[in-house]
């Protein structure tokens, strides 16, 4: 069941806030990772290539957490745990351009690493909010 993030803690997926993405290993275990982050109003989305750890653990129905902490306020944070309902290809690499944009004003995000231009493929993950929790 889909909950809604609260409307006081919206700025922290909207802001250029990095946050971490927990994903579940194979062996059970936690994965921790920094990422760009955006909200649709539904879903929580994060963007990966194909290959890296987190997109091995982020397959549809696995279970989730993203945790972001307000930059200018580190006792104001908000937690989801949710899982991923959707994966794709398609519209990947505009949506990491868009979030290069967010966090890096720059459209373009390979113009910082244009030897990886081509060589990866993006993903876009999907990520319903089931509980959250903020202090």
């Amino acid at each position: 069941m889909t909950v809604q993030i609260p409307a006081e803690f919206k700025d922290l997926l909207e802001r250029p806030v990095v946050v971490t993405l927990v994903t579940v290993m194979p062996n059970g275990g936690p994965q921790a990772t920094p990422v760009w982050v955006d909200y649709d109003g539904t879903y929580v989305r994060i963007n990966t290539a194909r290959g890296r750890q987190k997109d091995r653990n982020m397959k549809p129905g696995a279970k989730v957490a993203v945790l972001a902490i307000d930059p200018d306020d580190p006792y104001r944070w908000m937690e989801i745990r949710g899982v991923v309902v959707k994966e794709t290809e398609e519209g990947a690499l505009e949506h990491i351009n868009a979030l290069s944009a967010k966090y890096r004003n720059q459209p373009d995000y390979y113009a910082r690493n244009p030897h990886k231009r081509g060589k990866e493929q993006r993903v876009t993950y999907l990520i319903e909010p089931q509980r959250v929790n903020t202090n």
